[in-house]
């Protein structure tokens, strides 16, 4: 018990006076858009072209939301003789936002970087039945989808980098000792010369 009757009401108005005079944090949503992160987690857009139907993704989605069909398309050969090569073409792709629980797996384990993570988070449907998006609205968010990050400046190269550049320079070191000796055979004076 506090020794001064109404301390407890003092306290607790004092708190309500302090605040009352702050600066309020909450910004009005559909007036003011809101500052997101970079990369954040809004909706999952396809990059179809990317896409082989390899369905991975649907595969690994713990919640089954990933709908996909397709069909085979047989290929001409390459060359003059070869044989004719058969791939999958897409016909449907969509995802029940409804079930999604965002958890990017699919987009993990996405071997081709068909899936990429957009921004967009205004999505909202009056009926449940239209939160499951098809292809051509999944190819619109990703175009919302931001450029990567930069790498850092003081991250070590990666391996495929460097192994194409010592290529690009030993073939560079290579064309120059060529054209030096070219240029040194052409002013050394011939046999018959004299």
């Amino acid at each position: 018990m506090s020794p001064v009757p109404g301390h407890g009401l003092a306290k607790g108005l004092a708190v309500t006076l302090r605040t009352m005079t702050r600066r309020s944090v909450t910004h009005q949503y559909p007036d003011a858009a809101p500052q997101l992160p970079p990369r954040s987690r809004g909706v999952i857009g396809l990059f179809e072209e990317n896409c082989t139907v390899c369905m991975l993704c649907a595969r690994e989605c713990p919640d089954w939301c990933i709908y996909i069909d397709s069909h085979k398309e047989t290929v001409p050969p390459a060359a003059p003789g070869g044989r004719e090569r058969s791939r999958n073409v897409l016909d449907r792709f969509a995802i029940d936002f409804s079930l999604c629980m965002y958890c990017g797996i699919c987009i993990e384990v996405c071997p081709f970087d068909a899936l990429f993570w957009s921004p967009e988070f205004e999505y909202a449907e009056t009926d449940i039945r239209e939160l499951t998006h098809e292809r051509d609205k999944l190819r619109e968010w990703m175009w919302t989808v931001p450029t990567p990050p930069a790498l850092d400046p003081g991250a070590e190269e990666p391996k495929e980098i460097a192994a194409a550049r010592k290529t690009a320079e030993k073939l560079a070191a290579a064309q120059e000792t060529a054209a030096q000796e070219g240029t040194a055979q052409e002013t050394e004076p011939r046999e018959g010369d004299a």
